[in-house]
């Protein structure tokens, strides 16, 4: 397994972010594709949840930041 240097957006591609998400989101011990999981946690889909950062737009700091504060459901 190869190790992550950054997470920030702009160290990585977008196929690294899917790669981060996926793994860091696997701590559960199952894979997340077909998994709904979070959603029955009340996290809201992950694949809706983490989009904005796998497409750049929003850094996982502020996406965990805002989940915590309340500001997004997925």
């Amino acid at each position: 397994m190869d190790r992550i240097r950054s997470v920030l957006i702009k160290d990585t591609t977008r196929e690294e972010r899917i790669r981060i998400v996926n793994r860091s989101l696997a701590v559960c011990g199952t894979e997340c594709e077909f998994c709904s999981g979070c959603d029955n946690r009340g996290g809201g889909r992950v694949e809706t949840y983490y989009q904005p950062y796998i497409d750049g737009e929003k850094e996982l700091r502020q996406i965990n930041d805002e989940f915590r504060t309340g500001l997004v459901r997925g």
